[in-house]
């Protein structure tokens, strides 16, 4: 189930219809920051959350701002942050597993596109430290996610690793609570 979006543009992004989205920027190229109504999501962001790696260049390429929050008070990097593996993408790793590790090639494509993701997103202006309205912070979501590939990408543009969410959390208290060793390995290193 996908996300229906009130303007076309955050629409083509997020549904990586590529051809609409150079035709709609090339028509109207101020268009390129527009708000959803709904959501507050930029272009940048729909296209983030759906994790259309093209699109985010091309968005970038043009001048897209990264450090436009939607109404959630979310960047472009919380949405990345907090990418992982979809339902689909477990299904065939479960089941093409057993034939010929395709399953596992599978996994490692995703997580290869969720790091150029991230290297895309924290190439631009986006603020690395932004909170959002549950006061979590891109780091918080990628300890959540147990995305540990993309950890360092964060702690390599030094993001905050003392900032406390809503329920008082540190990233380092989200991967201890979660018991995710080689995040807090990771954590503890920086810290």
């Amino acid at each position: 189930m996908g996300i229906i979006y009130s303007e076309p543009l955050c629409q083509a992004c997020y549904d990586n219809e590529s051809s609409k989205v150079y035709e709609l920027i090339r028509a109207d190229g101020r268009n390129i920051d527009v708000q959803d109504a709904v959501s507050g999501d930029t272009p940048l962001i729909a296209a983030c959350r759906a994790g259309n790696l093209q699109v985010v260049k091309f968005l970038l390429d043009k001048g897209a701002d990264a450090s436009l929050r939607n109404k959630k008070k979310r960047t472009c990097l919380h949405y990345v942050a907090k990418r992982a593996f979809s339902y689909l993408d477990f299904l065939l790793i479960i089941i093409l597993m057993p034939i010929l590790l395709i399953g596992y090639i599978i996994m490692l494509e995703t997580q290869k596109r969720n790091v150029k993701l991230m290297n895309l997103a924290l190439s631009s202006n986006v603020d690395v430290d932004a909170v959002d309205y549950k006061g979590n912070t891109a780091l918080h979501y990628t300890c959540q996610n147990k995305s540990h590939n993309l950890v360092p990408l964060l702690l390599a543009r030094n993001v905050k690793t003392s900032i406390k969410n809503e329920k008082g959390e540190t990233p380092l208290d989200v991967a201890k609570r979660l018991k995710f060793a080689k995040i807090i390995k990771e954590l503890k290193k920086e810290g």
